[in-house]
């Protein structure tokens, strides 16, 4: 698997934040963003997945 870059610009107040959250797991802000990108897309699947199964079985 390949890498790529993703460059953002983002105001000092959220940078800071970002740094905050970031130094309490002991993390980078650049670590902290991607593993919480991963996270929300894991979760946006796997709520598809339970909707489609739902929708399968005659639940929703």
């Amino acid at each position: 698997m390949g890498t790529s870059v993703l460059s953002l610009r983002m105001d000092h107040v959220l940078l800071e934040r970002l740094r905050h959250h970031a130094a309490k797991r002991g993390m980078s802000v650049q670590d902290y963003v991607v593993r919480t990108l991963i996270r929300t897309d894991f979760d946006e699947r796997f709520q598809s997945a339970v909707e489609e199964t739902e929708k399968f079985y005659g639940l929703a």
